[in-house]
């Protein structure tokens, strides 16, 4: 079966160096082909541009003295169609002021520059947290995420970022909760990605992670103050609001998201019925951390499984987060055939996949002009799919942890 051969890519030593070099040289040859486009062309590609455009821009217009701007839809509408190119495509700027502060030197570089700079040191970081956490089974997470890892490098997104952030408070969340706070905080550039891990810290009783976490927003958000001037917190607030105004009404890419909302609003619902079904899908995901917590799992599983739904619970999420999904994939790997059959297992793999690679579809039309009349969100009913399929194993299974593993690291981060 499907599963039991991607599986068995990490029966011999030889094999799983083949493919992680195979994967990985892909990935690579990717981001070359990407700043080499970007240094022949620009950030233009029939009128497209890619997300890191906006990026860019944003670093630029921190050191022209108008951030706020930024923020407001329609000035930064006219910026982006300024640029070289004329792009007709726009990208709203609602990011936290913490990103944007990160952002900041990346206006001194050429865009290719920056890109390669952004992207290359996130990917690299990414890589390497996912393999700390896989160990034996980072060919079979590496085969399995590659859509979304090339939807990621393709926009220059931040998801290797936030799926590194993520890996890193999965690290250190036993031994080192400082180390974890100071990743868990730094979430804050995008802290809808992180409910679901700060639920498993809190009900884990993590104060000290969650101690340093708060200390690191609030650190960084005086840092900001003074940087920026509060008046960018308002413009913040009020891109916050003015971006749910456009989701109710659909003007946002949603065959690219992997959200709920995104699946029953393509399919028909309304949007007031859509978000309902959003904050189901969130309360069931969060309730199957809870779960593996009551039901005293293992902690690397169960931790896996806060990493896995993590892009489950907001109704914003794109396929270029769905790095965090190898973060989750990692841990569970070692224990989920205990606690799924290989035929689930394949379907649980394929969902994934599918996910990342309709995706990746979507963007390559995109990229090349070609407009479809019909564009369902396939990633949101996939992963809608898989959170139905975790929430039947973790209700069907126990998988207690052994006496040896009663308040000891996870098995993984040995």
């Amino acid at each position: 079966m499907f599963a039991e051969t991607l599986e068995s890519v990490r029966s011999q030593a030889s094999k799983r160096t083949l493919y992680e070099r195979v994967v990985v040289g892909a990935l690579a040859t990717i981001f070359a082909l990407k700043i080499y486009w970007f240094f022949r062309w620009g950030f233009r590609y029939d009128q497209q541009v890619p997300d890191f455009a906006a990026f860019h821009l944003v670093a630029q217009r921190i050191w022209l003295g108008d951030l706020d701007l930024t923020y407001q839809f329609a000035a930064f509408m006219k910026m982006q169609a300024s640029q070289p190119g004329g792009a007709t495509g726009f990208m709203p700027w609602t990011y936290p002021p913490q990103f944007d502060l990160l952002l900041a030197p990346l206006a001194f570089l050429p865009t290719w520059a920056a890109y390669a700079l952004f992207t290359g040191t996130t990917l690299v970081a990414y890589l390497m947290t996912l393999r700390k956490l896989a160990g034996e089974h980072f060919a079979q997470v590496l085969v399995i995420l590659f859509p979304a890892i090339a939807i990621t490098i393709g926009c220059g997104q931040n998801g290797f970022l936030t799926g590194a952030l993520i890996g890193l408070v999965c690290i250190h969340a036993e031994r080192r909760q400082v180390l974890a706070g100071l990743a868990l905080g730094a979430m804050v550039i995008k802290p809808h990605l992180a409910v679901a891990i700060s639920l498993y810290l809190l009900a884990n009783r993590r104060w000290a992670t969650i101690a340093v976490a708060a200390a690191v927003v609030l650190v960084s958000s005086l840092v900001c103050t003074l940087a920026f001037g509060p008046q960018t917190w308002l413009a913040w607030l009020g891109a916050i609001k003015e971006s749910a105004s456009l989701l109710e009404q659909g003007l946002y890419p949603l065959f690219r998201m992997i959200s709920g909302y995104a699946a029953l609003y393509n399919s028909g619902v309304p949007a007031s019925g859509a978000f309902w079904g959003q904050a189901t899908i969130a309360g069931l995901a969060l309730a199957i951390v809870v779960l593996g917590i009551v039901r005293a799992m293992p902690s690397s599983f169960t931790l896996g499984i806060a990493a896995l739904v993590s892009v489950m619970i907001s109704p914003y999420a794109y396929d270029y987060d769905l790095p965090i999904t190898g973060i989750g994939l990692a841990l569970i790997l070692p224990d989920l055939p205990k606690v799924a059959s290989p035929r689930e297992r394949s379907l649980m793999y394929a969902l994934l996949m599918l996910a990342g690679a309709y995706g990746l579809l979507q963007s390559t039309s995109l990229a090349s002009g070609f407009d479809e009349s019909f564009k369902p969100a396939i990633a949101g009913a996939a992963l809608m799919v898989l959170l139905a399929m975790l929430l039947m194993m973790m209700w069907r299974n126990a998988l207690p942890a052994t006496a040896a593993e009663v308040g000891a690291p996870a098995r993984v981060l040995e």
